[in-house]
């Protein structure tokens, strides 16, 4: 039977949750923000923790530029010395899969590839409305958003970078960002 599903279904209810036990299962960093107000409280202390001070936080995308102004988070907007300076990028993401933890994330934002990929760590923003259960429902979901005209790319993102090559010892980051960070930020805020 190809058509049956593999693992029973995933109750529409705990979506939310699902995702955020499976997020922080495989290495995630997950915040819960129900306001505005929360969002740059728990933001700026993330920052002031983790963003080196020789460093930059970069975010490209418009909407997100708008709220994290909203919310007092300071931002470098533009590229100026991106390659030198990127210890953390911010991005939004197509979509949350409940099932697996993963991110959906797509260039067809202005942030592209490289800013979910280069820095050492990447933070996602995303909406409570954007968790689906499986992977196949993310796909639909794109699939009605763009029809044929599908981004270049997608990447199934499952925790932070890692790896075992090299003598089946863990690295983390060698192919990505070493820490994932995920502000999921009520709908509406």
């Amino acid at each position: 039977d190809w058509v049956a599903p593999v693992h029973p279904p995933l109750p529409e209810t705990e979506l939310a949750e699902t995702f955020a036990a499976n997020f922080q299962r495989i290495g995630g960093e997950f915040f819960y923000c129900e306001t505005l107000l929360q969002l740059g409280t728990a933001l700026r202390a993330w920052l002031a923790e983790r963003l080196p001070a020789d460093q930059q936080f970069y975010v490209w995308e418009p909407a997100l530029q708008a709220l994290l102004t909203a919310a007092n988070v300071p931002f470098e907007a533009t590229e100026v010395d991106f390659k030198a300076q990127a210890a953390v990028g911010l991005t939004s993401c197509e979509a949350l899969v409940a099932r697996t933890g993963s991110l959906v994330v797509a260039p067809a934002t202005a942030s592209g590839r490289r800013l979910s990929i280069y820095p050492d760590q990447h933070i996602v923003l995303a909406r409570p409305s954007q968790v689906v259960a499986e992977i196949g429902d993310a796909l639909r979901a794109m699939q009605a958003q763009y029809g044929t005209q599908l981004p270049s790319m997608l990447s199934l993102t499952t925790g932070p970078s890692r790896t075992a090559d090299i003598e089946k010892t863990l690295v983390l980051g060698a192919h990505g960002p070493r820490r994932l960070t995920l502000f999921l930020l009520e709908d509406g805020a």
